[in-house]
């Protein structure tokens, strides 16, 4: 145990956030890729990685479910984040003086009303706390920055409107990855992960989820995507709720398996309270 936990972006991202809030006892480490956070987390540098997985606002984040099955860890956790976006500048600024705010695209298509409201352009940048450094280096009182609290503790920044916005339930659900699995039911309600491919038999898919409905075992999430770039190889990625040894999820499991050329569990955890 090294008390480690790594992230994806810049100091003050809304994944630093995610950490700070699910493990506030961790020292977050701030990682440049999805990748370097999880070879970090493999190599043993960091105990814990934080990924995000999904926005209730922009669905899910792009190459995650490629990378969740072929990185090796394990799911440990989960933590819902509720996404605030606030404008920052420099201390001493007005809101009446910014002409334009820098962020990630996502944020800025998040917060048209009141950029258009308030006459402010929006500027692409590479991330949310990253457009907060860059914009506390700049010196420049016209230019602000779309980012959470957090960026603004970190650069300096004054915030000149909170939660701005366009959605009042803007939330990211983060996956807490580990080396080593989680097998033993640690919470009283308890989820489970995984990726599978059908196989090639007529509805195929359809008997293989009818399992979980005759045992009566709630799935929360089912997507598929390409595997491979190949539009003939589909897999699938699925969370119920529940815990391997429980009785009706250990039937429907079995259901699935006959149904499947491939199922892989990546890892059961306990729900965080916010799902509900």
């Amino acid at each position: 145990m090294n008390g480690k936990i790594a992230f994806q972006g810049e100091p003050g991202a809304y994944s630093h956030q995610a950490c700070r809030e699910a493990r506030p006892d961790m020292e977050a480490v701030p990682c440049g890729t999805f990748e370097d956070a999880i070879d970090a987390t493999i190599r043993g540098d960091v105990e814990l990685a934080m990924l995000p997985v999904e926005n209730s606002t922009y669905g899910r984040v792009a190459d995650i479910h490629h990378l969740l099955p072929e990185s090796g860890l394990h799911i440990v956790g989960e933590a819902f984040v509720r996404v605030h976006i606030n404008l920052l500048a420099l201390p001493g600024t007005r809101l009446e003086q910014v002409r334009t705010a820098k962020s990630h695209t996502v944020l800025l298509g998040q917060c048209r009303g009141f950029l258009r409201s308030h006459g402010i352009s929006p500027v692409t940048g590479a991330d949310t706390a990253g457009s907060a450094q860059q914009i506390a280096a700049q010196k420049d009182p016209s230019a602000a920055a779309l980012a959470s609290e957090l960026a603004a503790e970190i650069y300096g920044l004054d915030v000149l409107a909170r939660h701005i916005e366009d959605h009042s339930n803007n939330t990211t659900r983060f996956l807490l990855m580990s080396r080593e699995p989680q097998l033993e039911r640690n919470g009283e309600a308890m989820m489970t992960s995984f990726v599978f491919r059908v196989r090639n038999i007529p509805a195929a898919l359809y008997k293989a989820m009818g399992g979980f409905a005759t045992n009566g075992v709630n799935m929360t999430k089912l997507e598929s995507y390409m595997v491979d770039g190949s539009f003939t190889a589909t897999q699938f990625f699925a969370d119920i709720e529940g815990h391997p040894d429980d009785p009706n999820v250990a039937l429907a499991l079995d259901e699935l398996r006959y149904f499947t050329s491939y199922l892989h569990i990546l890892g059961t955890y306990p729900a965080d309270p916010k799902r509900r």
